[in-house]
């Protein structure tokens, strides 16, 4: 890997957006112990991001989603009399925002992210299944529903249980687990009802890991750093972002997962998701994340530092690919993902590893740290926020997506 002279890395100024998020505590950290002064953003003070100390400058901005128009105003005047050579979207709204008009931050800053019409196509689950078809990538058995009353024939086409999903989104928003037939029509209503199309996919059976791809593309679309995690532990238990996780090797999900994101022509960093197939042992794709992704913590710590090593690309500098890491290490989330996947999970006295297991040499946190211990805090106080303010009042809806599972 290239390091830069310590002089030239505290001239390198990085615009970190979306403080309020446990992975732009991951990228703070990451940036900031390289050397790099890092400037966080967000609509809030109380936010994670914003109580590290490696956070140089802390900068309150409009909402990228309540207030689009101001946001983009505010960071480009910002920018603008305030020089930093990267910026840095953390979530999938502001990257949208960013990468859709792009051409007003060209002059004053890179953004190191693929082109706004590759993006939407990566978020949309259809698109991809077809497109991971295409390339021989093992995928679910997916079913396209395009108008409610389709759904009489289409049931009688499925074998249960299924999934059903919007076509655009991410993680567990908006997903439906569906076990018999009568449960699939209120399912269908509810993503419609959304304004989104849904699909339907076979459920693959829960005894198989999932397993997330991740990597980072150059302008050529060149992988230049790549990382595999499996799953452990997940809030919502039955599907949702992973609680505990660990470094692992999976050859077929590196080659897959760095196929895909070649050919659906994305730049900077992604990830890719799958799930073990028990019953033939195969990795089948889930989706794609053209962005940041939550457990972005465990690359860090493990030895792979996505958010330098795209500040490096952003800027053009070169670098051996990073492909190994340290295997088997453990990056939990305990405030509060951990503590609600024990409460909610009827097997809590006998997970393995035990949820009492708090110290090991392999095991870090994404937001406890003693070297870095105010984002504990900030996690605390940003409860305020994120219940009483309208600017997350979007996340809170997706976080509250009915289920239709039985036990």
């Amino acid at each position: 890997m290239i390091h830069l002279t310590r002089k030239n890395l505290k001239r390198m100024r990085v615009f970190v957006t979306d403080g309020y998020w446990r992975k732009t505590v991951a990228a703070v950290r990451a940036l900031g112990r390289i050397g790099l002064r890092v400037t966080v953003g967000e609509s809030t003070y109380l936010a994670p991001g914003l109580f590290s100390r490696y956070c140089y400058r802390r900068v309150r901005t409009p909402s990228p989603v309540l207030q689009p128009s101001q946001y983009l105003d505010f960071l480009e005047d910002y920018l603008t009399h305030h020089p930093h050579q990267v910026l840095m979207p953390m979530e999938e709204d502001t990257l949208l925002l960013l990468a859709q008009h792009r051409e007003r931050f060209a002059a004053i800053t890179r953004l190191p992210f693929a082109s706004y019409d590759s993006l939407l196509f990566a978020r949309d689950k259809l698109e991809v299944i077809r497109k991971a078809t295409a390339l021989g990538i093992p995928t679910p058995k997916t079913f396209e529903i395009t108008n409610i009353d389709e759904r009489e024939t289409l049931g009688r086409q499925l074998q249960y249980p299924v999934v059903v999903k919007p076509r655009v989104g991410s993680g567990s928003a908006g997903v439906h687990y569906v076990t018999e037939p009568s449960q699939l029509s209120p399912a269908l209503e509810q993503v419609f009802l959304s304004g989104q199309l849904p699909l339907i996919q076979e459920r693959l059976p829960p005894d198989g890991a999932g397993i997330g791809a991740s990597f980072l593309l150059d302008q050529e679309y060149n992988v230049r750093a790549s990382f595999i995690h499996r799953r452990i532990r997940e809030y919502p238990v039955e599907g949702g972002p992973s609680t505990l996780r660990e470094s692992i090797i999976h050859d077929q999900a590196r080659y897959d997962g760095a196929r895909l994101v070649q050919n659906l022509h994305l730049t900077g960093v992604a990830m890719v998701e799958f799930k073990i197939d028990s019953r033939d042992g195969k990795a089948k794709l889930l989706e794609v994340n053209p962005r940041f992704w939550g457990s972005l913590a465990l690359a860090t710590n493990a030895g792979v530092n996505f958010p330098y090593l795209l500040a490096l690309v952003a800027l053009g500098l070169d670098f051996p690919p990073v492909l190994d890491y340290r295997l088997g290490h453990l990056c939990r989330w305990l405030l509060p993902g951990d503590i609600l996947h024990f409460l909610k999970n009827s097997q809590r006295w006998h997970l393995k590893p035990s949820f009492f297991q708090f110290c090991k040499p392999n095991l870090t946190y994404d937001i406890i740290d003693l070297r870095d211990p105010l984002p504990i805090l900030g996690s605390i106080l940003a409860l305020l926020p994120f219940y009483l303010s309208q600017d997350f009042v979007h996340v809170r809806t997706r976080r509250g997506s009915r289920t239709w599972n039985k036990k």
